[in-house]
């Protein structure tokens, strides 16, 4: 864990290794820790560990730990090591193993998320796999990186999955900047039917089962900074609450230096009745026009029923949208838009909403869809189709999750004139490493000219103005961009040139 004080990271390698040979074994460990994008060694170290073990024995071996002045993972910069241990027999390698890691802190105090010692208040969207009916589950990598470059370009550094995920979605998240909150998939009120004060041994079983896995398998991956327990379970149900509590219990012992969370649908009503109290952050579900009856203003009432049950805690949207799901409930893409806006709106009134995650990336498919046929069976809930082709809503979410609130440029003569704010609230952090780019559209309305500036560090409501010359005569129309340092626009400005036909 990173030590925001002394600046150093002390790194404690565990192996766990198993002697299928007929003989038994003295073996030893060496470790080595790389900066992945360069290779350079930051550490090594032989004969850091050693073990006996007889023939068919397992062991795990800690390694000697050590510290170093790592640099910090964050979203906007998500730096990378690579840690790499050799077994050897005496002087014969037997087998080596490396995986990537990454050092940062992300943690609680009050009513505010910090990552790395800096405040942050965080927006994302969901993305549901094994929605496109040509792959299923079977994604190809392709198809995982069309998606979640799509959750980069729509501005989400947070977001949440409703089961255990590909190793290659959780890698794109370590490699590209987005925190995520990986979850047991224990949904629905249904999950303790027939359950009075506790929940069934087997119940119990298959969540330790499955929470003790995917730590075991995910724990090394940087991106993730929470583990969800169970989605919807009704948490002022005693069964679920006790899961709820023994299930973080041993959450805390496999690995206690991550968050814990549920994403809770029973908050409407007694909040201060809910499991969500045991963890360390509300997460709540929000559903007013869609699920919920209610409005915007049933929203904002709610909250503040939330905060006063639970004043010490942040709160997280983690989820909230439009599925026109019901005959009764129309509206479309049009009225998605129309939700996303003003509830975003609404959570930017109250600084202790930490963070909020649109429902969803894409249209899903699942077997209680009300609209498609056959492999088409799906709920119309999200900003792109099944196919990944964008609706309107698209644009709109990415301006909502943008840390930029406004990016206006006009031009004099041959000169752009730019002007951007940095959002105050909901999503906030501090832009640090972000370029201006702009590309000049000319002859025949092709792009004739580019260039770029680095932009000062921007804290949250802050402002910054620049002027830059360009050399084309005749301009049709400017694009302006402001990138994060991993090359993905926040936002997108246009100027037209009004007597460009002329």
């Amino acid at each position: 864990m990173a030590d925001l004080l002394t600046g150093r990271t002390r790194v404690e390698i565990r192996a766990l290794v198993h002697n299928a040979s007929r003989q038994a074994k003295t073996l030893a460990f060496d470790q080595q820790v790389a900066e992945e994008a360069t290779g350079l060694a930051v550490a090594a170290g032989q004969g850091a560990g050693v073990t006996h073990l007889e023939p068919g024995a397992s062991a795990e071996v800690t390694l000697a730990p050590f510290e170093e002045a790592l640099k910090l993972w964050r979203f906007d910069d998500p730096h990378l090591y690579r840690a790499t241990v050799q077994i050897r027999d005496g002087q014969e390698l037997l087998h080596s193993y490396s995986e990537t890691f990454g050092s940062r802190r992300f943690e609680v105090k009050g009513t505010t998320f910090l990552l790395n010692g800096e405040p942050v208040r965080l927006m994302g969207v969901e993305r549901m796999a094994g929605s496109n009916p040509v792959y299923g589950m079977a994604e190809p990598a392709d198809w995982i990186l069309h998606d979640h470059a799509d959750l980069k370009e729509l501005n989400c550094v947070f977001t949440r999955v409703h089961w255990q995920q590909d190793k290659r979605v959780l890698d794109y998240c370590d490699c590209h900047g987005i925190l995520i909150q990986e979850e047991v998939p224990a949904w629905g009120s249904a999950t303790f039917d027939g359950m009075t004060a506790e929940p069934t041994p087997e119940i119990l079983e298959n969540g330790y089962e499955q929470l003790t896995e995917m730590i075991a398998r995910d724990g090394n991956h940087p991106s993730i900074v929470c583990w969800g327990l169970c989605n919807e379970v009704d948490g002022q149900n005693p069964p679920a609450q006790v899961f709820i509590r023994r299930m973080a219990e041993a959450a805390r012992h496999l690995d206690p230096h991550r968050l814990l969370a549920y994403a809770s649908n029973s908050l409407q009503q007694h909040p201060e009745a809910d499991a969500a109290s045991l963890l360390d952050f509300i997460e709540w579900n929000e559903y007013y026009g869609s699920w919920y009856e209610g409005n915007a203003e049933s929203v904002r009432q709610n909250l503040r029923e939330i905060h006063r049950a639970f004043p010490g805690k942040p709160v997280v949207i983690s989820e909230y949208g439009f599925c026109e799901c019901t005959p009764d409930r129309m509206g479309g893409d049009v009225r998605r838009i129309e939700i996303l806006r003003d509830q975003t709106n609404i959570c930017r009134e109250f600084d202790f909403v930490a963070g909020a995650i649109f429902f969803d990336y894409n249209d899903y498919r699942t077997h209680v869809g009300d609209k498609g046929v056959g492999p088409l069976k799906q709920r119309v809930h999200g900003v792109v189709d099944l196919y990944g082709n964008r609706k309107p809503s698209f644009e709109a979410l990415r301006q909502e999750s943008s840390p930029v609130e406004s990016l206006r440029i006009d031009v004099t003569e041959r000169t752009l004139n730019v002007s951007l704010t940095t959002r105050r609230t909901l999503p906030a952090y501090t832009l640090e490493g972000y370029t201006l780019r702009w590309i000049v559209f000319g002859f025949d309305d092709l792009p004739m000219e580019q260039g770029s500036r680095p932009l000062s560090t921007l804290a949250p409501g802050q402002q910054a103005k620049l002027e830059v010359d360009f050399r084309e005569k005749k301009p049709t129309r400017i694009r302006v961009d402001v990138l994060r340092p991993t090359g993905f626009s926040a936002l997108t400005a246009w100027w037209k040139n009004s007597d460009a036909s002329q």
